[in-house]
């Protein structure tokens, strides 16, 4: 659309009817098909809005007042809901997210990978979708003199001070304030990224679900912690179930939270956690899912759609630190998993060998060139299951797998847009998409994740 045909003009005020939500949560208003996108609003809803924003293509405005709202307009629970931009969707009954997430599934399989026919199952959701991250990691700031820590204010780097968080476990809430309040009564200041001084940028609390375990991570711009001795005693003397206290030194002027170095300043490297009967070892820089209750959702779901028999061969691509392969390998014959990161194959390796599971292999690599490797040198996976990160597949593994032709496929997707486009390029090389199991991972956000079911076309 060439700029003279934009139907409106920056500041207007027009009357709008929205239609849709985007991916990132704005509300979709059309005036005479030009789509303008909208915060805070909700599709069905009437409402003035102030036009802030043209492109060719698309533009912005900003809510002036609501004249007919949405069955599903709630009032969010949350006091900063409207500052913090950590949750998107707290306006929305959670029926309302569900059926929103499922919609988004369904028009990006349509609009991109064309795939209108696919069976998509609603919305599988928590029953209590509150207080769910087992990991609370908050930058922190001075006001006044003394210690802040929360999130980030929409589009800056204020730090809005918070007390708690209603999707963070109740026990990291209550971890972090007194860590931060421990720091603060010992001078220790906070990492000013301006002038690159102070000490500690982030505080982050690790919680196993299961366990209770308890991990702090202090992370600070210099080696030395003012009082470190006495400041440890403290924190360790007023944390129940507390395992481990770490330090990771950030040295850089970067918004990357961890340096490279990390230390054991008392207890364990690692605290424990479940999900489903499978233990997992977690370290300060693990990537473990923070949402434990609905990942045991996801895989279940992955494993039923593998319908492992106990005699295949399986190959994970993208496998982290094996959560699913261990869940694979309890049904499967053999498994192998291979990932990029080496520190992930060293914690895959250990979780297995923490269960006692000796069918897996894992492998350090870009899946597109080891599994070719493994293919040369005869394994032959009856089924394949990628979990890749939210950019989708890399392109050589899709051709490697049509070239493969393994039986199942099973796509573990964190993005409905990618896997769209993903699952188009598998349908044309000779698979049959099945039916989509969108899962809630993280209530109150736009992401939904999902799980597809492809099998391999008969030959004709």
């Amino acid at each position: 659309m060439s700029k003279q045909h934009v139907p409106i003009k920056k500041n207007d005020e027009i009357d709008v009817i929205f239609e849709d939500l985007t991916h990132d949560g704005k509300g979709v208003a059309k005036v005479d098909g030009y789509p303008l996108f909208v915060a805070g609003v909700l599709p069905g809803e009437k409402a003035k809005i102030k036009v802030t924003k043209l492109n060719k293509g698309y533009g912005f405005g900003s809510l002036v007042e609501l004249y007919e709202k949405s069955e599903f307009r709630i009032e969010p629970d949350c006091p900063i809901f409207a500052e913090c931009g950590g949750c998107q969707l707290q306006h929305i009954s959670y029926e309302g997210q569900l059926q929103a997430k499922e919609k988004q599934v369904r028009d990006v399989l349509g609009r991109i990978g064309k795939l209108e026919n696919v069976k998509v199952h609603p919305v599988l959701g928590m029953k209590n979708p509150w207080h769910y991250r087992n990991k609370a990691q908050v930058p922190i700031g001075e006001r006044e003199g003394g210690l802040v820590g929360g999130f980030y204010k929409q589009r800056s780097h204020e730090i809005i001070d918070m007390e708690a968080c209603l999707i963070q476990q109740e026990e990291n809430d209550e971890v972090l304030q007194k860590v931060k309040a421990i720091c603060g009564e010992f001078g220790i200041r906070a990492y000013n990224e301006k002038s690159h001084k102070g000490t500690l940028r982030h505080i982050m609390i690790r919680s196993g679900k299961v366990t209770g375990e308890i991990m702090v991570v202090l992370i600070t711009r210099t080696p030395d912690i003012p009082n470190r001795r006495k400041l440890v005693e403290r924190i360790v003397s007023e944390v129940p179930g507390i395992k481990s206290v770490v330090q990771n030194v950030n040295t850089k002027r970067t918004n990357v939270i961890f340096g490279e170095q990390t230390n054991v300043l008392w207890g364990e490297e690692f605290i424990y956690d479940y999900i489903g009967d499978v233990k997992f070892a977690i370290s300060a820089r693990s990537f473990y899912q923070v949402n434990p209750d609905q990942t045991k959702v996801l895989y279940d779901k992955a494993l039923e759609y593998a319908g492992l028999s106990g005699e295949e061969t399986v190959i994970d691509a993208y496998c982290g630190i094996g959560t699913i392969s261990l869940f694979l390998a309890q049904r499967a014959n053999k498994v192998y998993g291979v990932e990029i990161v080496p520190e992930a194959i060293e914690d895959a390796m250990r979780n297995a060998e923490l269960n006692g599971i000796t069918n897996v292999e894992f492998e350090v690599g870009e899946a597109e060139k080891v599994i070719p490797q493994w293919y040369e040198q005869g394994v032959q996976a009856d089924v394949l299951v990628v979990d890749p990160p939210r950019k989708g597949c890399d392109e050589t593994l899709l051709e490697t797998i049509i070239e493969m032709k393994p039986k199942k496929l099973v796509y573990v997707s964190c993005n409905p847009a990618t896997l769209a486009r993903d699952l188009r390029i598998l349908e044309d090389g000779g698979y049959e998409t099945m039916q989509v199991q969108p899962v809630d991972m993280f209530p109150h956000t736009t992401h939904v994740e999902c799980v597809a079911k492809l099998r391999l076309k008969p030959s004709p």
